[in-house]
């Protein structure tokens, strides 16, 4: 991307959070949703892979039914960029009533522990609206993980959103993100990740909807080295402005086996309960990359 590229991406998304922000939400949802329609419409390379990630996951839907799918799914997406755009200005004690999240038991009481929490999500819904809401409702800091963006400006600018969320964010950087991350367990601090995708060296191959993907080793092993409870976490979208969720039972660190066995069993258990949520509601999963295995075979491209 050339430097001209560089600041036209910057500038579009800069625009995007000092415009959509100041729109009435009402005006904000129909322009994300007239957004998702256009950009449907065209059937572009996004679009069309959304399609075939759905259809892995409702395998008998006939075609008309995946072009629905696929619609819903373009605008819950934009709707997550909409509310992205807009929660720096939201007024914190909103997100006691707009997010709702079933067995929040379960999230309060491996904070309490002590132990450390390593809380793994899939791309369903608005993730860094569920941040905020665990900063805003639940009253508990966390730490989180960010791929290094280009241009190196949009970078800054994202983490500057998150961290006026209440987020700590670090770098992806590999070993450096790791150790910093499980010091931040080891010291009693939850870590949220985005864990559905990884085509990493590093990564794990599960079985998703009966194909072989590949998702991160590192919450796994995170709770492994730490001692830290690992919980999974789904979201689904109900009527703006309302989302609802699930905190998962923990995954136990399995009591025989090698680390490589355990992290195994473990991440194979995450993709289960991501499987459950994005089952139960597939309009609100954001995958519109290449995901299995077999799909980059079929491209030549490599895992």
């Amino acid at each position: 991307m050339g430097a001209v590229q560089d600041k036209l991406v910057d500038g579009l998304y800069g625009l995007g959070w000092a415009g959509v922000k100041k729109l009435p939400e009402p005006a904000a949802v129909a322009l994300g949703r007239k957004i998702a329609d256009v950009a449907w419409k065209r059937r572009g390379k996004s679009v069309l892979r959304l399609e075939s990630n759905l259809a892995r996951v409702v395998p008998d839907a006939t075609p008309e039914r995946l072009r629905e799918l696929s619609q819903a799914g373009m605008r819950s997406y934009m709707r997550y960029w909409m509310e992205s755009f807009r929660l720096p200005a939201m007024d914190a004690r909103r997100f006691a009533e707009d997010v709702r999240l079933e067995d929040e038991h379960i999230l309060r009481e491996a904070i309490a522990s002590g132990r450390g929490v390593v809380a793994a999500l899939p791309h369903l819904a608005n993730w860094d609206l569920a941040g905020a809401w665990v900063t805003g409702h639940v009253g508990v800091p966390f730490t989180t993980v960010a791929e290094r963006l280009k241009p190196e400006s949009l970078y800054d600018r994202f983490v500057a959103y998150r961290e006026s969320l209440g987020m700590e964010v670090l770098p992806h950087s590999g070993g450096a993100a790791f150790g910093a991350l499980a010091r931040r367990l080891r010291s009693g601090g939850l870590v949220c990740l985005v864990a559905d995708r990884d085509l990493s060296a590093s990564g794990v191959e599960v079985d998703f909807f009966g194909a072989a993907a590949r998702m991160p080793a590192g919450p796994a092993l995170l709770a492994q080295q730490t001692g830290a409870v690992l919980l999974p976490v789904t979201l689904y979208y109900g009527e703006s402005p309302k989302m609802y969720g699930r905190i998962h039972p923990a995954v136990d660190v399995p009591a025989t086996g090698t680390r490589t066995e355990k992290t195994a069993a473990m991440t194979q258990a995450l993709a289960d309960a991501f499987a459950q949520g994005i089952a139960e509601h597939p309009e609100d999963w954001h995958m519109l990359q290449r995901l299995w295995l077999d799909d980059l075979t079929d491209q030549g491209e490599r895992p």
